[in-house]
């Protein structure tokens, strides 16, 4: 069997190798450019866990690789110390310390003395975390309840808005997860994040695209009350269904102004199931708080008006293919997914199961709401119309 020999990558590939990783790119799409395998670029994304590492840079009072190349060849040619110092404008004692750290007079070489001082220079800067157990068991404890980084720095901030010791950055707790060198929070805590990916990547989004649907008599979104559409009063509700293996479904409700999420078992994906199901669920809530609803074209919403009758709530449906006019419905989806994931049988999941995850998402603070929780912002809803 033939193998192919090893590449050493130069600085700048290397660099562009970060740059379309950082765009978003596969590690295949990138090992194409360099005819290579996956494995020969995740080698070195995944040594700081896909996270780019900061360019090092040269102190101006360093010396400088050229610097170094001309000492050499000075001591060569039999140059003094004092006048290769005279001939660089350095301070002779300067090249006396560079001489003699580097194997001395005899053994002076200037690309091992230049490796060495940048070897030397790695002195980082411990973190915050790595300072601070009390933060750091926080930190932990809230990571284990599956919150975001970005959900436990705003939390703490909110929490001691006062005390610089408990503030620390999302990106700060990225970093410690993924760059295990760090030795702050170790490697299983990945596994609480929503991606539990090994390596982090590019923010993408991807839209479902979803066809029209025959709705009869359906009204458009456009029509729905500016209340709803700015989102100042509470009552106004998106749906929509996740799907699994075997034909399992469930309906997931989310409320605009709070972020409040409800989650209903579902027979099927047929209308008469869909719409019994929504209607068990309105009861459930009093009439001050279920409004509206804003629904995608699916065929599940085909007898819309059966549940307008029962319940007294509008529907209102989504233009084809535009999933954005229901955001916080289709980003709360991708929540769910974490718990939920494609390719699993949601049949197999209980009412009370579906109740115990939604209790979970709505007990996470939301960069939204400020860092409140859905449930302390819906709870306040309640207690105004009480």
């Amino acid at each position: 069997m033939k193998y192919r020999k090893q590449i050493r990558y130069s600085e700048e590939q290397k660099s562009q190798m970060w740059d379309r990783w950082q765009k978003g790119e596969s590690l295949c799409s990138i090992a194409r450019l360099f005819d290579r395998g996956h494995s020969s670029i995740s080698r070195i994304i995944s040594i700081t866990g896909g996270i780019r590492p900061p360019k090092r840079r040269r102190s101006r009072l360093a010396l400088s690789l050229s610097e170094r190349e001309d000492i050499s060849r000075s001591i060569a040619t039999g140059t003094s110390m004092r006048m290769i110092a005279t001939q660089l404008g350095r301070s002779p004692s300067t090249i006396s310390r560079e001489i003699n750290r580097n194997g001395g007079y005899d053994r002076y070489r200037a690309a091992e003395a230049e490796q060495a001082a940048w070897n030397r220079a790695l002195r980082p800067k411990l973190c915050k975390l790595a300072g601070n157990k009390r933060l750091t068991r926080t930190v932990v404890k809230k990571l284990q309840l599956e919150w975001s980084p970005q959900q436990v720095a705003g939390w703490l901030k909110r929490e001691h808005p006062d005390d610089e010791a408990y503030h620390v950055s999302h990106e700060t707790i990225y970093k410690s997860l993924y760059i295990q060198s760090r030795g702050v929070l170790k490697k299983e805590l990945l596994k609480a994040l929503r991606s539990q990916r090994i390596m982090r990547r590019a923010r993408n989004s991807s839209l479902k695209q979803q066809g029209p649907g025959k709705i009869t008599n359906a009204v458009s979104i456009s029509e729905i009350p500016a209340s709803a559409e700015d989102r100042a009063v509470p009552g106004h509700w998106e749906g929509d269904l996740i799907a699994g293996t075997n034909n399992s479904f469930i309906a997931t409700l989310v409320e605009r102004h709070s972020r409040y999420l409800m989650l209903a078992k579902v027979k099927n994906k047929d209308s008469e199931s869909v719409i019994a199901a929504l209607i068990k669920q309105s009861k459930k809530l009093p009439a001050e708080l279920y409004k509206s609803l804003t629904w995608d074209r699916g065929t599940e919403m085909a007898r819309h008006q059966k549940f307008t009758l029962a319940t007294d709530i509008d529907v209102y449906f989504c233009d084809p293919k535009s999933p954005w006019q229901r955001g916080s419905n289709e980003n709360t989806n991708r929540l769910l997914r974490q718990y939920f994931p494609k390719g699993t049988d949601l049949a197999l999941h209980s009412q009370a199961k579906l109740n115990a995850v939604a209790r979970r998402l709505n007990e996470r603070p939301r960069k939204t709401l400020e860092y409140e929780t859905p449930a302390e912002r819906f709870n306040a809803c309640v207690a105004s119309i009480g």
